[in-house]
């Protein structure tokens, strides 16, 4: 069994993971697009090592801020590092909220041609302002076949079919006759969601974005800048780091690079809870992951699931 802790942002996914992992000798496995960066701490939620209680984390800080990570990169390495842990009679234990990954993993895709940093951040713009569903139509347009196989909440693959279609004049689904199989850990993985009150939830993002400008998340930008790093870099596209760039560059003031940062986060949050519930056999969790409750259900479902 390989569980995955999952769930929108600020929802305590951490805890919750490291709690567990206590429990079944178990060590994490970073499933956050953004923390996989080097350099980028404070909008990222990293745990702290000194709050790690002793469980081994994985693929945090593994690439520097202006490598173009895919989520085909992040399947190869979770892997291996599943079977390193395995091989030391552990257990692994996924954490984090970006599901591409984790679909990835266990459903191998084909990648193609590198990704246009432009072209996806054309798209999703598109998305935020418009909504997945009218990329959804947009792929319809271009690649019928290929869009009768994703849901319009699958908006990560959505984009990804779009930017092969623009990029090669070729549609994906000429492109990847064959699927790779799905590796045998596949049948193994068992999600477990979080889904606090909402209101609670959007509560928790705000007042943690407040605190992150406390912190210095402005001073941290402008430092990796200063230090040669792009503003278009990739990891400058994640949530609260694009909008502190934009506030650098001159395009909004501070207040508005806040304020913007908590709608952006909300909204994010709003996603990932989509992206979940199109998951099979999920176990939902409604409270925050560093409730007590949370940790109960969690085990009591995962001891289930190991008869």
């Amino acid at each position: 069994m390989i569980p995955a802790i999952v769930g929108p942002t600020a929802s305590g996914k951490s805890e919750l993971a490291i709690k567990l992992a206590r429990e079944l000798d178990g060590e994490i496995i970073n499933l956050d697009s953004v923390q996989v960066y080097r350099g980028i701490q404070i909008a990222t939620a990293k745990v702290p090592l000194a709050e790690r209680q002793g469980v081994p984390h994985h693929l945090i800080d593994i690439v520097e801020p202006t490598e173009n990570f895919t989520a085909g990169d992040y399947a190869r390495i979770a892997l291996r590092t599943i079977q390193e842990i395995e091989s030391r009679n552990n257990t692994a234990i996924f954490a984090g909220g970006t599901g591409f990954y984790l679909r990835a993993l266990v459903r191998p895709f084909f990648e193609g041609p590198k990704t246009d940093p432009e072209l996806r951040q054309r798209l999703i713009d598109l998305r935020d302002k418009r909504g997945a569903d009218h990329l959804h139509r947009l792929l319809e347009r271009v690649d019928p076949h290929t869009a009768t196989r994703l849901s319009s909440k699958d908006w990560s693959r959505t984009m990804r079919a779009v930017e092969v279609y623009f990029q090669t004049g070729r549609r994906i689904s000429e492109l990847q006759p064959e699927m790779p199989a799905a590796p045998e850990l596949a049948t193994r993985v068992r999600v477990v969601a979080l889904e606090p009150p909402r209101d609670q939830l959007y509560e928790r993002i705000n007042n943690r974005a407040d605190e992150m400008f406390a912190r210095g998340l402005v001073e941290e930008v402008q430092s990796l800048i200063a230090s040669g790093i792009p503003p278009t870099a990739k990891a400058f596209q994640a949530h609260g780091y694009r909008r502190v760039v934009e506030y650098l560059l001159g395009k909004r003031t501070r207040e508005d690079a806040l304020n913007q940062m908590k709608l952006d986060t909300r909204h994010y949050a709003k996603r990932q809870l989509s992206w979940w519930r199109g998951w099979p056999d999920v176990m939902w969790i409604r409270c925050f992951g560093d409730n007590p409750q949370a940790f109960d259900e969690a085990r009591s479902h995962l001891e289930e699931q190991q008869r």
